[in-house]
């Protein structure tokens, strides 16, 4: 597509950022990973194609969705929960240890390709379909306060993870985020920042926000993106307004944001580089270890 088609009146900057943001868009259209992963896994990675992170607040556990499975990075080494299956969207629910996935089976699996939306009760050590099995392969999922977000070239919402309806929106998200205590839903896109404050029925564009890659709630109405060039934002006020904080050396693959108290969000990220973490809600990053 050319570049001028992107987004009218955007800064160069914006129109650059986009560029990239549309590589990963591609990306995702062909059933690659979210993000141009290389071929050898980071240093501390179980996989080079990372789909997704996710972290249980309760126990500190860091869970990395990827084209070979589910992982636990507190472990080490990495240690692989449940059977081998392409995870390519990947969601937490409200209860600690309940997650949405979906993706294609792997190799002994019984499950229909692609495996639609299946739901896991026990941290992902096992998997219950659905629904849309031999249907869908969303590459997005964002849980809600009123239900599920998810897109498979289709943008759709369903209350129950069984029933769906198509959202009004004219956009391919790369990322949904959502946050169960709320209605407000985020959709990174080639366009800029879309939002959505009725669990992804309907959707408007930010025009003020910056171009944004990677997206994920805290907690509450606080909200963490990334840039195509590692750039942290923060907003406080679920995504209407931002504020840089710091950078992420090395291509971002997948963030999550956690909040236990009033302090700031702590921030993880998988990236071409390895797993990183910021405890001052996103000025620093750097190895696990060291932020401990």
């Amino acid at each position: 597509m050319p570049l001028h088609l992107i987004n009218r009146g955007r800064p160069a900057a914006g129109l650059t950022a986009a560029a990239a943001l549309l590589l990963t868009l591609s990306a995702c259209a062909s059933g690659t990973t979210t993000g141009t992963a290389s071929t050898t896994a980071a240093a501390g990675l179980p996989s080079s194609h990372v789909h997704g992170l996710s972290v249980n607040p309760a126990t500190d556990q860091v869970l990395l969705a990827t084209h070979d499975g589910l992982f636990d990075l507190t472990k080490s080494p990495a240690a692989r929960i449940g059977d081998i299956n392409d995870l390519m969207g990947f969601t937490a629910a409200a209860d600690q240890g309940v997650f949405y996935a979906s993706g294609h089976p792997g190799p002994g699996s019984d499950m229909p390709n692609p495996m639609g939306l299946v739901r896991s009760a026990d941290g992902g050590k096992t998997w219950e379909q659905l629904s849309r099995q031999g249907e869908s392969d969303f590459h997005a999922l964002a849980t809600a306060k009123s239900g599920i977000v998810a897109y498979d070239g289709t943008l759709l919402t369903s209350p129950d993870g069984k029933t769906w309806s198509p959202a009004t929106a004219g956009f391919v998200p790369a990322v949904l985020a959502g946050n169960p205590e709320t209605d407000t839903v985020l959709a990174t896109t080639r366009d800029g920042l879309h939002r959505s404050t009725d669990g992804g029925k309907t959707w408007q564009l930010n025009t003020a926000a910056p171009i944004i890659q990677f997206v994920a709630f805290a907690g509450g109405t606080e909200v963490i993106g990334v840039e195509p060039d590692g750039s942290v934002q923060y907003s406080a006020d679920a995504g209407s307004t931002w504020t840089q904080t710091g950078r992420i050396d090395g291509q971002v693959q997948a963030i999550t944001a956690v909040k236990k108290t009033d302090g700031k969000p702590t921030i993880w990220a998988a990236t071409t580089e390895g797993l990183v973490v910021s405890t001052d809600g996103g000025v620093v990053f750097q190895a696990p270890a060291a932020a401990q």
